[in-house]
């Protein structure tokens, strides 16, 4: 699907486990870590404030990545910016949450420039959504 100004996809999954704990999963640094393929993560969630994360490709290449939280309203919504390489504008990408009874309905939506970018970026938001899928069903404390 475009929206005129790129290539989007939408991803949704419904989740079982509540609202907080999954917004909780996407907002602490230890509990992203383990399940986000990232080496290490720092995170400063509010409209403004900046994250970090290191990810670990399969074959172990560590790729480093900044961006900025660009809105944040608990429990519902989290939208980031993520730095690129050669371009002016942050990529964006938002994850709404919303209640479905004891589980929670996840999306994740991103706008991308190619049909390539928006392939691989949404390659990569289903890897996402598998991963925390799994880490939510073991619980967070392990």
């Amino acid at each position: 699907m475009s929206d005129g100004n790129g290539h989007s996809y939408a991803l949704t999954r419904i989740l079982d486990a509540s609202v907080g704990a999954v917004r909780e999963a996407w907002t602490t640094p230890d509990h992203y870590a383990r399940w986000a393929y990232a080496g290490s993560v720092e995170m400063d969630v509010r409209p403004g404030g900046g994250w970090k994360a290191t990810v670990v490709t399969p074959d172990g290449t560590r790729v480093p990545l900044t961006g900025a939280y660009l809105e944040v309203d608990v429990n519902r919504l989290l939208v980031l910016g993520m730095d690129v390489p050669g371009r002016d504008e942050p990529a964006t990408m938002a994850m709404e949450l919303g209640e479905d009874g004891p589980r929670t309905r996840i999306e994740l939506r991103q706008t991308c420039g190619t049909m390539e970018e928006r392939d691989a970026a949404e390659q990569g938001g289903t890897m996402l959504l598998d991963s925390l899928t799994h880490f939510l069903s073991e619980g967070p404390a392990r």
